[in-house]
């Protein structure tokens, strides 16, 4: 039973948002089914680190979830900036249930265990040079992150964090959340969000006593990166 994360699919069955028209995601649904039946085994755990769905409500984003359920795995999602169909955790979880999409499980404010290690994270926030920062959200985030990592402390386990947003790229540092990741002493951090050109100033690698890895769809090939062998 091993462990895998992906992240950014950018599904769109429910509504008009292709993302086809862009250099490299050519065909790009096509090669992440094969790519991931052929990864990952019925047994698997794949954490999803947001971007899931471009639907504006669950509506929108059913036939998004019907794909993902569908695809070898146990999933658990983490939202992105992008998932506006997120509205609170209840909803998700009631929706999740009453359309049987039972492989499926929400990271938010809580951990999951897999093996010796807990799954933990949140989407974090912007540290992009030239974005505007809302501090409420970002602290807010850093506060969802110290909630998640509390929940695997108490389990006994040892955190990997899975975030949305890089709490560091290029030279930019988002302090709050890096705090967060040396106060429990995390040494794994996948993240996504980042796309294109973008990839040459993403940090893909150690940095202060960090590991991170870059885990965008399009950066991995459409292809889910293991993270454990096994439990």
């Amino acid at each position: 039973m091993s462990l895998y994360t992906i992240g950014d699919l950018h599904l769109s069955f429910g509504c008009d948002k292709p993302m086809d028209v862009f250099k490299g995601w050519e065909d790009y649904v096509t090669k992440l089914q094969e790519n991931w039946q052929a990864t990952v085994k019925p047994e698997d755990t794949v954490v999803i680190v947001g971007d899931i769905s471009w639907g504006m409500n669950l509506d929108q984003a059913k036939e998004d979830f019907a794909f993902i359920h569908q695809l070898n795995g146990r999933k658990i999602i983490l939202k992105g900036n992008h998932d506006y169909w997120f509205v609170t955790k209840t909803k998700v979880d009631n929706f999740l249930v009453e359309n049987g999409f039972d492989s499926i499980r929400i990271l938010f404010n809580n951990a999951f265990a897999y093996g010796k290690y807990a799954i933990c994270g949140t989407r974090g926030w912007i540290n992009e040079q030239g974005e505007q920062v809302d501090k409420k959200v970002l602290l807010r985030e850093a506060g969802r992150l110290r909630t998640s990592l509390d929940s695997g402390k108490e389990m006994g386990l040892e955190p990997i964090v899975f975030l949305h947003y890089p709490p560091v790229y290029n030279t930019t540092e988002c302090l709050e959340m890096l705090e967060v990741l040396k106060e429990y002493n995390v040494k794994e951090c996948y993240y996504g969000h980042i796309h294109g050109s973008g990839f040459y100033y993403a940090i893909d690698g150690l940095y202060k006593q960090v590991n991170y890895r870059l885990v965008s769809c399009d950066y991995t090939q459409f292809r889910p990166v293991k993270v454990r062998n096994s439990k």
